[in-house]
């Protein structure tokens, strides 16, 4: 089938950036419209080995905007951290050209083994990235984002997944606990927020490990980007070693002059509140990617991300009245 964009890019490359290009594969795909190649060189080009392969990525525009990622890569890129070097950039056309990371990912990486290791450095790389000034560099995670993101839940979980129509009632407890959630999430303290910092988008490299997809990062909550690697859509740990590596971290972050607090149940409290948001706004996403976009295999992982959803809420008064929202959406009896 004709590929006009995958076309104008293997132009752009060979003609406007003079990589030799010996082969254009399909490197992924994410759940936007961008798409990933593998470069494979035919020859050395400028500094880079004969034996490397580079990265293209096609953001299509007006679907993407590759300004956010560009701006987001030299932040992280100057404080230290494991990125794709961006090479070259066309950004009208919608076009990058960056280092290769490699293929192996977090999530083909993890088990009972090696977890402790790479969790570790994912930790560290976390406080790292948060120790970055950025509050003016950074959109805030303001309380319209916050609402934005809940409000998948509704429109597209419910509504359209779910194929759901909220009573008067069950509208006003949403709406109850959702203003809940807000109000503890913009309470907390701020730093940077990749958004996405899960076994999908951390590679193993080395340095270990290497960050992808940050393009969405904001400034916001302290807790997010734990959140998103301790509760992962894509792979679960017992709640035993989540807490363990949560109190790593505490540990890095304090010791790191980061807000984290003095006492770590606060801490995990406000963790967990952020997980809640999280939770509802990826079971949306979920939701949105199957109906509108065609990706129905997201819909496997919602049961994970459901079960992290009901655990934390059932711990805190404010968020209990969400189960027996959540039970009828589910067709479960509720009992008194």
């Amino acid at each position: 089938m004709p590929d006009a964009r995958a076309d104008a890019l293997s132009q752009w490359l060979t003609t406007a950036q003079g990589v030799p290009v010996e082969a254009l594969a399909p490197a992924s795909s994410d759940a936007s419209f961008r798409r990933y190649f593998r470069i494979v060189l035919r020859a050395g080009w400028r500094d880079v080995p004969r034996t490397a392969t580079l990265i293209a990525m096609d953001a299509p525009p007006p679907m993407e905007d590759c300004r956010p990622f560009v701006h987001v890569a030299n932040l992280l890129e100057h404080a230290g951290v494991h990125v794709p070097h961006i090479m070259a950039a066309d950004i009208a056309q919608g076009f990058l050209l960056m280092s290769d990371l490699g293929t192996r990912t977090y999530a083909s990486a993890l088990h009972d083994d090696s977890a402790g290791a790479l969790y570790g450095d994912a930790l560290d790389a976390l406080v790292e990235m948060q120790k970055l000034d950025c509050e003016d560099a950074l959109p805030p995670y303001d309380d319209a984002l916050l609402r934005r993101e809940l409000a998948l839940f509704p429109d597209w979980y419910i509504a359209r997944h779910r194929e759901r129509t909220l009573s008067d009632a069950q509208r006003t407890t949403l709406a109850g606990v959702f203003d809940a959630i807000v109000a503890n999430n913009l309470a907390q303290p701020r730093a940077f927020v990749h958004r996405d910092y899960h076994s999908r988008n951390l590679m193993v490299t080395s340095p270990n490990p290497g960050i992808l997809d940050f393009q969405d990062a904001v400034f916001g909550p302290i807790t997010y980007d734990l959140v998103s690697l301790l509760r992962d859509a894509y792979v679960e740990w017992p709640e035993e070693r989540q807490i363990d590596w949560a109190v790593r971290y505490f540990e890095r972050a304090r010791k790191a002059g980061l807000p984290v607090g003095r006492d770590f149940g606060t801490f995990w409290r406000d963790f967990e509140w952020m997980g809640v948001q999280r939770q509802i706004k990826v079971l949306g996403i979920f939701a949105r990617l199957k109906v509108r976009d065609g990706k129905a295999g997201y819909v496997a992982d919602m049961p994970r991300v459901m079960g992290y959803l009901r655990r934390a809420a059932a711990r805190y008064p404010e968020l209990d009245p969400l189960l027996p929202l959540l039970d009828a959406l589910d067709d479960v009896a509720c009992t008194a």
